[in-house]
Order: structure tokens, then C-alpha cells, then sequence
């Protein structure tokens, strides 16, 4: 289930699939990729799927009180979110391109990402 991701941490995603902004949803909003989580296939985004959590008031080790709303980003499926081109600033698909170059008598490969709409190194 584990298969490698094409989405990295730091890359520009936008929301593609989920309820609309006018209906109070995230889809079309664009955000940093802050963790990737591989073995869940989902990324945690900037800004992106907000969640109250309600957090019990505790006593940290100064003795000041914390607790009550927290609002944090919860992850979200990779199937959902698409890299935004660096030329468009649309979403784009994700292609690899692999350079084989012969250095010193071996063949050195290095994969580089493409954005599939302008071609254009990620």
C-alpha cells in the first residue's frame, strides 16, 4: 500500500476534488505541503482542512493553564490535492524524467520531476 508518492514536502498543491468553497469546503484553495505521511497515502496541508479539536486543560511545567479550542490542519488523501505548475499556477500532473550520463566510465542516472502542463522542472 506503500507506493512512493509524487507529492513532496514544500511542493505548491491545490485542492481538486471535495466540497466547494461556497459551500464552506477547500476545494480550489492552495497550500504548502507541511508532512507526508506514505504508509496513509495523505498529506497534511497549509491551511487546508481545518479541525477543531477540544483540548483538556492541563498544567505544563510553569504552571500556566492550556486547553480549551485548538484549530489544526488534519491530513488529507494525496488523490485529492495536485501539484500547482510553477508556470501556470494551475494544477498540473507530475511526470519523471530519468538522464542517464556517463561520467568517468560509469553511467550516472538522476530522475528529475516534470509538470506534465508546461514542462517545467519541479
Amino acid at each position: 500500500m506503500a507506493t512512493g508518492m509524487k507529492i513532496k514536502k514544500g511542493d505548491l498543491v491545490q485542492v481538486v476534488s471535495g466540497r466547494a468553497q461556497k459551500n464552506g469546503g477547500d476545494r480550489g484553495k492552495q497550500g504548502k505541503v507541511i508532512a507526508v505521511y506514505p504508509d496513509t497515502s495523505r498529506v497534511l496541508v497549509e491551511g487546508i482542512n481545518r479541525v477543531t479539536k477540544h483540548v483538556k486543560a492541563g498544567a505544563s511545567a510553569r504552571g500556566t493553564q492550556t486547553g480549551g479550542l485548538v484549530h489544526a490542519e488534519a491530513p488529507i488523501h494525496v488523490s485529492n490535492v495536485a501539484v500547482v505548475d510553477p508556470d501556470t499556477k494551475k494544477p498540473t500532473r507530475i511526470r519523471t524524467r530519468v538522464e542517464t550520463m556517463e561520467r568517468d566510465g560509469r553511467q550516472k542516472t538522476t530522475r528529475t520531476r516534470v509538470a506534465v502542463r508546461s514542462g517545467k522542472d519541479l
